[in-house]
């Protein structure tokens, strides 16, 4: 008797749990990365594996943001340096300048094999951990930059959209 009235108050508790589990779970919208110390924000949907670093090949006469091409997965992938690009940084003497660089690859929707290359990865988050921070940008944007977002901790975070940042002439130029 006293093992059934157990299990019933152990089933009774995982259901609780359980539940409490799935009223609190986070939908995650942004991969957030940070790139020379600044905090961009990439969609999920635009966004589609995160490598470890590799070698990079360098290209001769390639822009400045143009890291080279890399082997991902057996495909040769354009790297772009995303800081250098959005002219956060100068060009770094080391493309891949810490061990906490990753490369993060674009959506195969956008039918180019081109990966970016982040400073560090900060992980992922909701748009209910990322509300739209009061003040926006004054001065004119790229058409890639979307929205600014403040997190708990007031920090900024910028979204960038990878499929405008794909379309821009230069990018594409370089990329195809």
């Amino acid at each position: 008797m006293a093992n059934k009235t157990a299990l019933r108050e152990l089933q009774q508790r995982l259901a609780e749990r359980m539940q409490a589990a799935r009223e609190t779970t986070l939908i995650a919208n942004w991969l957030a990365v940070e790139c020379a110390g600044a905090g961009i924000l990439l969609s999920l949907k635009q966004a589609s594996e995160i490598f470890a670093p590799v070698p990079i090949k360098s290209v001769p006469y390639g822009k400045p943001w143009l890291a080279g091409v890399a082997n991902l997965r057996g495909g040769l992938f354009t790297v772009v340096d995303l800081a250098t690009y959005l002219g956060l940084r100068e060009v770094a003497p080391s493309r891949i300048s810490s061990p906490q660089a990753r490369l993060v690859s674009l959506s195969s929707e956008m039918n180019l094999n081109c990966a970016l290359l982040v400073d560090r990865l900060a992980g992922l988050r909701g748009d209910d951990q990322l509300p739209l921070a009061s003040q926006q940008p004054t001065g004119p944007v790229p058409r890639f930059a979307g929205a600014l977002r403040r997190d708990e901790s007031g920090r900024l975070w910028q979204e960038i959209n990878l499929e405008a940042l794909a379309r821009q002439d230069d990018f594409l130029h370089i990329v195809r």
